[in-house]
């Protein structure tokens, strides 16, 4: 505690924030709750559709950030090359982008007549509003997030331990593989949910670069954007499955890093 400063301050901000999020959660499960998802017979279908949709894409992009993001991550934060700060630069630059800039960007970049798409397009390759290019929205705008957190415990890490399991005849990469990865886990773990929240809940990007087209690229945020004009229920209920998908993934997320031994 913080000398001179009363108890009941931070006790106060932390219910307030506390019931600032709850309250609207809260709100939004009971309502789902009694929502019946049968009521109209495209419905589950509808549902549906987004939500595996948007479950199987995020995970794509979750595996393409752990195999990309984690090497990229350690070259950041330990590999002196040409133009390193300036990759660090950029990795950030999607995280203060708002979406909109994003899809647009993506779109001038590799829509048909893109910088890149136009290439694309001439090899028989469609990226712009395809499943494909959900995943591309997603991953553009979420491994950042999961670059910068392992970045960050790359740069943390004991050096001294991976030098003595060197020492010890461990090589560069064993030394990577038992001694750094082991001691980055959590914030592996971490920076995982992170990314895979975002592409999760990805939506302007993926609206301005793939669209909204049922079963194709209509992910959970733009369906229950979409229903907020023709089924209100079916969006709430759809919103509460995301809540709770989203609950259950942290939930998960927190009995794994609990586990994790500590570097001391």
């Amino acid at each position: 505690m913080t000398p001179g400063m009363p108890r009941w301050t931070p006790i106060t901000a932390a219910i307030s924030v506390g019931a600032f999020i709850g309250i609207p959660t809260v709100a939004l499960l009971m309502r789902a709750v009694a929502v019946d998802p049968f009521a109209t017979a495209s419905r589950p279908d509808a549902l549906g559709a987004a939500f595996w949709l948007s479950v199987t894409t995020s995970l794509v992009t979750l595996v393409i950030a752990i195999i990309v993001g984690t090497p990229a991550a350690f070259a950041l934060a330990r590999v002196p090359f040409p133009g390193r700060g300036l990759a660090n630069a950029l990795v950030d630059v999607p995280v203060i982008l708002p979406p909109a800039v994003a899809g647009l960007a993506l779109l001038l970049a590799f829509g048909r007549r893109g910088l890149a798409g136009s290439w694309l397009a001439d090899a028989g390759i469609t990226l712009a509003f395809s499943t494909t290019g959900v995943v591309l929205a997603q991953c553009f705008v979420s491994i950042p997030f999961y670059v910068r957190t392992v970045r960050a415990a790359f740069l943390r890490a004991d050096r001294d331990l991976e030098a003595a399991a060197m020492i010890d005849g461990a090589t560069g990469w064993g030394a990577f593989r038992h001694v750094t990865v082991p001691l980055a886990r959590p914030a592996l773990v971490a920076g995982g949910v992170l990314c895979w929240s975002r592409a999760m809940g990805e939506f302007g990007a993926t609206l301005m670069f793939a669209g909204s087209l049922r079963g194709r690229t209509q992910t959970m945020p733009l369906a229950i954007y979409a229903l907020l004009e023709s089924d209100l229920d079916g969006a709430v209920l759809l919103g509460g499955t995301f809540v709770v998908v989203a609950v259950g993934i942290l939930g998960v997320t927190a009995f794994v890093t609990g586990r994790q031994p500590r570097a001391e």
